[in-house]
């Protein structure tokens, strides 16, 4: 019989997701005590915490445990990077029923350690706990290393906006999932696990931008926040936002249109940022409009018809 939370127990479970864990030198006391002890070279945390419901936010059917585990992390790592810091450490709570297999958790638990390590960053401390459906909450700490966050309301009328990562590959892989199907898998595996660009958060904060954030939401729900939060409008071009071939093929096939995947699905996880002139934005960023007087996010001049991204509750 597999071994399950109920037979294990909460510390057996505790020891057997941690064991092995191997940390960063900026890890000065992982797992094991009441709190785990992050260095904080430049003498400023940049913290951030999201929280994944299975059925809402993953499908075990639809993803491995360690898919789950690295998308758990990755949706925290990228607001990390969104802020131009270098993410230093996570900490996790999982909540699940007394039934759920010790496997599942030590998955989850080994893809969480493995998208955190791929860019320097330990796995140090959480918690467990018993609940009606599997909860997946990660706080990840980060460090700016002496530069100033790059945050939500620095962009300013003349600004370029741009762009660096996948635009609509998730919801397009949602899509594909959500007819029973189980391929194209580029799209598939983006939804399963996001691939955010984080090293391009750290390259546009040293290349001077004024604002940014991840796409977690949708592109136009982000920017509206920079938008909201800059006192400013942002006016997207169509013609640079032209979805990608395999993106128009599953569109066509599902009778989609994969513009919407672009403006509005979330969970690519790509970053969106404001720059002061086109000469500013690094290379691997793609210019997708300008900032300007006004408010709210347009493409083309006009306000996009439909939904604008994701929402709780709605």
């Amino acid at each position: 019989m597999d071994e399950t939370l109920a037979s294990t127990g909460e510390f057996g479970a505790i020891e057997r997701i941690t064991d092995g864990l191997r940390q960063p030198a900026s890890t000065l006391l992982g797992p094991g005590d009441d709190a785990a002890v992050v260095a904080a070279a430049s003498g400023s945390v940049v913290a951030c915490t999201d929280t994944i419901v299975e059925s809402v936010d993953f499908r075990l059917d639809w993803s491995s445990p360690q898919q789950v585990g690295r998308k758990a992390a990755a949706i925290n790592l990228a607001d990390i990077s969104a802020m131009g810091a270098v993410p230093t450490a996570l900490l996790a709570t999982l909540s699940a029923p007394a039934e759920t297999e010790l496997a599942v958790l030590e998955g989850i638990g080994a893809g969480m350690a493995e998208e955190a390590a791929n860019l320097g960053a330990g796995l140090v401390g959480g918690d467990l706990s018993s609940a009606n459906q599997l909860v997946i909450s990660v706080t990840a700490l980060g460090d700016l290393e002496g530069r100033a966050a790059v945050t939500r309301s620095g962009a300013r009328p003349g600004n370029v906006v741009a762009v660096a990562g996948k635009l609509g590959w998730s919801a397009a892989g949602f899509a594909v999932l959500s007819r029973g199907f189980r391929a194209p898998g580029a799209v598939v595996n983006v939804h399963r696990c996001p691939q955010p660009p984080y090293a391009e958060g750290q390259r546009a904060a040293a290349a001077g931008a004024t604002a940014m954030t991840d796409v977690s939401d949708g592109l136009l729900a982000d920017l509206g926040h920079i938008a909201a939060a800059s006192g400013v409008a942002i006016d997207l071009r169509a013609e640079a936002l032209t979805p990608d071939d395999r993106l128009i093929e599953v569109g066509s096939a599902l009778g989609a249109d994969p513009m919407s995947w672009v403006l509005t699905g979330g969970e690519d996880h790509a970053l969106a940022a404001t720059f002061a002139v086109a000469a500013a934005v690094p290379e691997q960023w793609l210019i997708i409009g300008e900032v300007t007087e006004g408010s709210g996010v347009t493409v083309d001049g006009a306000e996009y018809e439909g939904a604008q991204g994701w929402q709780h509750y709605r």
